[in-house]
């Protein structure tokens, strides 16, 4: 059980606080940050204000012009390792301490440096050029001398701020006037929460009226805004108008609020600016990039501190056998620089270069395209990852509804049938149901007339009951107006706060009911036959998370009809509607093919009824005191015995290869969570459609907590089931983290899957925060909308994906790929080869160092523990550069296996979470081989030399670089045309370079047979050995890739 010690660095609580967020602007890490207040902001006038706001700048970088140089130079040394070789190197400046030239000691660190700087030099620029990008987007600025162009970071607070349509909305603003005709506009607000629904936002009524934008100018009128802070939820404010008679005063809430980030899907609007920089809600939502260091680097780290121990053990060994004679502590510090081999400086610097070559293959692999590697310093990472925390929306999903199934439980229509649809619904507006009297038609056709009327009214109910809007765009060949006086289709676009919506709404008007137009008041349909249907609008009553229906009244204004329709969950609507002994299982059975299915309901209501309902109806909105709760009670009054007209079922189409690629990482040990500001049922629908809940499993629902005893009651039914999929909203999760936080990760931690919906992005950030503090596993955090971004900061490992969305989460993450599918390969693939290349190239860059140190060891020892060095000048430099580097350093080409056999089997990667190509185990192993071959080497070079000193050197030293060379030839599985080059390209280098250095070496004795045999016995009683071992292990205990090889 204890064979495989993983190193597993401790890992310290981050400190976290809404208050210190993402700068905006260079200096904020100077100085302090401030408490935020409310304020009082005058329209078009920011000379007006009674505080000091931040400049409307985004500022995603590390580092500023003054702080780079000794910000780059701080993180390099406030590691053990690199502050080590400094003091190394300042220590020669000192002549008792001096060993030889100082280039010896200076040239690898400052070779270390220059590359360290210049990697960290790129990725600030390229920081800082899309941060000016964004900065740098032009708007347009109502003030007193007409329409005025500003920067998105010249904006200030109380600029009227005019925003067309697609555009990125800059600053937190509070929505004054609009163009449309409806008076309302919608908005997109992926970036920010992660839901695709638009949302319907209001002007205040009173700018709205006004007959002009530049009136907004003339008017004395002011806004009152809370505080700044992170809830993009809620708003509360006041708007007043103080030229008014009498003075005007509006209540202001989320509906007159457009966040930054945000885009307008409608119309133009116009905008005062309340919030700007820091204070923006998606700034406070977005948590502090940190800088991220690889697990391996740290345990990298440990074995230096290790080796670093045995340094001062030895070194204090030295001088003990001399019986601490003499000035003992400058001996101590002597042989500390005799034996500062056993450190190697070169281990950073082929580490440094080996990630570089990782992130170029990542790069260049032309089974992932488009993939960026945007922090190069950390690709070990994603060879160890344990919990994969995904968006769903853009990251699953492609966000693209389509309507696939409509049952009214007698009978289904899927796709391949929906032209039976297209003819009842012709046949119902083609042939008047008077034509034929039902006493003469025969049985078959009153069954068929029954069932043409059943589709027509469901697909009427369809195309009535939403909250969509027809709108009506120029395209180059009919004009606007035109378009929408003709209802012109190809003109034709739909808006709704839903997508779900619109794939219904465009499914009605494929089967030749189609919605045309849309106000506040009424709506027009336009029948196969072109007549057009029109409707007034009496009630709406719009969907709500808590009541999860929506329902609309029409009057139809041929027939006078008033009729009910509604649609909604199937666990409120089941007791809405009549008593049926269908919906349920069909429910079901949708549910299980992935569809997101809503049930459809009407209710025919008399005159008498309706105005009954809405005299009750207007008293509850007017009553001051539990309004909601009356207004409720009044629907719900409506809300019985409806008749059940069909189910639909809308997929979300799920991007490529989702399935198989989650699959792969599940048979590959990491279990997969989704978080999603989206609604449970969608969330639900999409973990089941995408298999991230598979067949066998149950999915636990945790219902909705808000106080302490419920989160008891709830864990407790929890812990009960067993490999069951958790589905959690943000808000219960938020309750038991306050109350049971322990509890809760514990048992989460068990499960198969979780999938959190409705999550606030700095809630995503939290989990994975949690996952990490509690497990101590890596975590890989995937997404796609500027929602992701704190999540994909705070994992171990960011990976962005390249959407609809945008970039936003692409350019915060550590690598950007294009499609979910390639997280499959970037992780089973490069992360794999990335880790055990990293690992197998460490521990022979220690072996390397080792080796040379057990020789000196064993030199000093021999001669009276002397602190003379072995081996001068260039030989120490040579060693570690142009005799061995090459060799050495094409273990980076190295790999167990095709990347295809890993791909196949993604079992291989389970192995690696156990952190066992770089363990303590291995670690001593490789120890133990180096004193043994270092003492071999100089031992055979002692006993076998015959006159000379000179002559140990050079048979030492010659043994000691092809020993190295057989010890590369050795570790490699699969041999690669450079690796050989580099083999032949060292050997040759030492032999030429032998001319050059006859101050250390007799190159004559290096032509004589006796030089050559006793070389050749040395370097074989080295290597030998371990080439025996090796072919035994590989016999009678081979490795889990080696069966796949062979």
């Amino acid at each position: 059980m204890t064979d495989n010690i993983a190193l597993q660095p401790v890992r310290h609580k981050k400190r976290h606080d809404n208050k210190h967020r993402n700068s905006c602007c260079p200096w904020s890490r100077c100085c302090g940050m401030r408490d935020f207040k409310p304020r009082t902001v005058w329209l078009g006038h920011p000379e007006k204000r009674n505080q000091r706001y931040p400049r409307n700048v985004i500022n995603n970088q590390k580092y500023n012009f003054f702080t780079f140089l000794p910000g780059v130079l701080f993180n390099q040394f406030k590691y053990f390792f690199n502050l080590y070789f400094l003091l190394l190197a300042c220590s020669q400046f000192v002549p008792e301490l001096r060993l030889g030239a100082l280039y010896t000691y200076w040239v690898p660190l400052g070779f270390v440096l220059i590359v360290t700087i210049g990697r960290e030099a790129v990725e600030e620029i390229r920081c800082f050029i899309r941060d000016k990008e964004v900065n740098s987007q032009i708007y347009s600025k109502l003030s007193t001398r007409g329409t005025v162009k500003v920067k998105s970071s010249g904006i200030q607070v109380g600029d009227l701020i005019i925003v067309e349509k697609n555009q990125r909305v800059p600053a937190d603003m509070i929505f004054l006037r609009t163009s449309e005709k409806n008076g309302s506009c919608f908005l997109r607000t992926d970036q920010l929460d992660g839901e695709t629904d638009w949302k319907l936002r209001l002007p205040v009524a009173c700018t709205q009226r006004l007959p002009t934008a530049a009136d907004l100018l003339q008017s004395r009128s002011f806004v009152y805004a809370e505080e700044p802070n992170i809830d993009i939820h809620n708003f509360i404010g006041t708007f007043t108008r103080e030229d008014g008679d009498p003075p005007v005063n509006e209540s202001l809430s989320i509906e007159n609020a457009l966040w930054a980030n945000t885009v307008i899907a409608s119309g133009t609007v116009v905008g005062v600016v309340i919030y700007t920089g820091k204070e923006l809600r998606s700034v406070m939502n977005t948590s502090n990039p940190r800088n991220k260091i690889g697990l391996f680097d740290l345990e990298v780290n440990c074995l230096t501190k290790i080796l670093f121990g045995a340094l001062v053990v030895v070194s204090l060994v030295m001088v003990a056998l001399q019986h601490f004679a003499g000035r003992w502590y400058l001996q101590i510090l002597r042989f500390i620089l005799l034996f500062s081999n056993i450190v190697p400086i070169s281990l950073r610097v082929n580490l440094d270069m080996g990630k570089m070559v990782y992130s170029w293959m990542i790069r260049r692999d032309s089974k992932i395209p488009g993939t960026v590697v945007k922090a190069s310093t950390i690709p070990e990472q994603l060879g160890r990852i344990s919990y994969l925390l995904t968006d769903k929306t853009g990251t699953l999903t492609q966000n693209e509804m389509v309507f696939r199934r409509l049952h009214l439980g007698t009978v289904a229509y899927g796709m391949d049938s929906m032209d039976e649809v297209q003819s009842h619904v012709f046949s119902a507006y083609t042939q008047p149901s008077h034509d034929l009297p039902a006493s003469r038609a025969p049985a078959a056709t009153k069954v068929r007339k029954s069932i043409s009327s059943r589709v027509h009214d469901a697909v009427k109910a369809i195309a009535l009951c939403h909250n969509v809007t027809p709108v009506y765009e120029s395209n180059g060949v009919t004009d606007q107006a035109e378009a929408e006086q003709h209802y012109e289709d190809a003109c034709r676009v739909y808006q709704a706060s839903s997508p779900d919506e619109v794939a219904l709404v465009q499914w009605t008007e494929s089967v030749g009911l189609t919605l045309v137009g849309r106000d506040q008041a009424s709506m027009q349909l336009r029948t196969p036959g072109g007549q057009i249907l029109n409707f007034t609008i009496l009630q709406i009553f719009p969907f709500t998370y808590e009541s999860r229906r929506m329902g609309i009244i029409v009057r139809d204004d041929s027939s006078g009809e008033i009729a009910f329709y509604m649609k909604g969950a199937d666990v409120v609507m089941a007791g809405i509607v009549q008593y049926n002994d269908w919906l349920e299982e069909e429910c079901g059975n949708m549910a299980r093919e992935g569809l997101r299915v809503l049930v459809v309901a009407k209710k025919l209501l008399s005159e008498e009824q309706y105005q009954d309902f809405e005299a009750r109806y207007v008293q509850a909105k007017l009553s001051v005191h539990d309004r909601s709760l009356k207004v409720a009670t009044v629907i719900e009054s409506l809300e019985m015995e409806m008749e059940l007209l069909c189910l639909t079922g809308v997929e979300d189409q799920l991007q490529t290869d989702v399935r198989p690629t989650l699959e792969t990482l599940r048979n590959a040990g990491i279990k997969v969570w989704m978080l999603t500001g989206d609604k449970l049922e969608t969330a639900t629908c999409t973990a089941k459609n995408a298999h991230l809940v598979t067949r066998t499993q149950d999915i636990h629902v945790f219902r909705q907590v808000t106080t302490r005893g419920e989160a008891h009651l709830e864990l407790n039914a929890f812990r009960r089931k067993h490999d069951c999929a958790l589905v959690i909203s943000g808000d219960s999760l938020e309750v038991c983290l306050k109350f049971y936080e322990y509890e809760f990760m514990e048992l989460a931690c068990q499960c198969p899957t979780v999938v959190c919906c409705r999550c606030a992005p700095t809630q995503k950030a939290q989990i994975v925060r949690l996952l990490q503090q509690r497990t101590g596993k890596l975590t890989c955090a995937v997404g796609d909308g500027g929602n992701d971004v704190s999540m994909i900061q705070e994992a171990d490992c960011g990976v962005g994906v390249e959407g609809k969305e945008g970039k936003q989460a692409s350019l915060a993450a550590d690598f950007s790929v294009t499609e979910f599918k390639h997280l499959g390969r970037l992780l089973m693939v490069h992360g794999r080869n990335s880790y055990k290349r990293s690992a197998a190239l460490s521990q022979f860059v220690i072996h390397r160092s080792l080796c040379i140190s057990t020789m000196q060891a064993v030199f000093s020892s021999v001669f009276y523990f002397a602190s003379i060095p072995l081996y001068q000048g260039f030989l120490i430099i040579g060693y570690s550069t142009l005799y061995t580097m090459f060799p050495v350093f094409s273990l980076v080409l190295d790999k167990d296996v095709k990347s295809e056999v890993a791909m196949l089997y993604p079992e291989l990667y389970k192995d690696l979470l156990k952190g066992r190509p770089l363990s303590f185990k291995t670690f001593l192993l490789w120890v133990l081989i180096s004193i043994y071959q270092g003492s071999i080497i100089m031992y055979g070079a002692l006993l076998l030399f015959e006159s000379e000193f000179v002559h140990v050197v050079a048979i030492s030293f010659t043994s000691l670089i092809l020993t190295e060379l057989l010890m590369v030839a050795l570790t490699i599985q699969t041999w690669h045309w450079l690796m050989i080059v580099a083999e032949l390209l060292s050997l040759a280098c030492y032999i030429a370079s032998l001319v050059f250095l006859h101050e250390f070496i007799d190159v004559y004795f290096l032509t004589t047979l006796s030089f050559l045999w006793k070389v050749t016995v040395i370097t074989l009683v080295s290597c030998l050995p371990l080439y025996i071992l090796k072919y035994l292990r590989r016999r009678f205990s081979p490795p889990s890739y080696s069966k796949l090889t062979s």
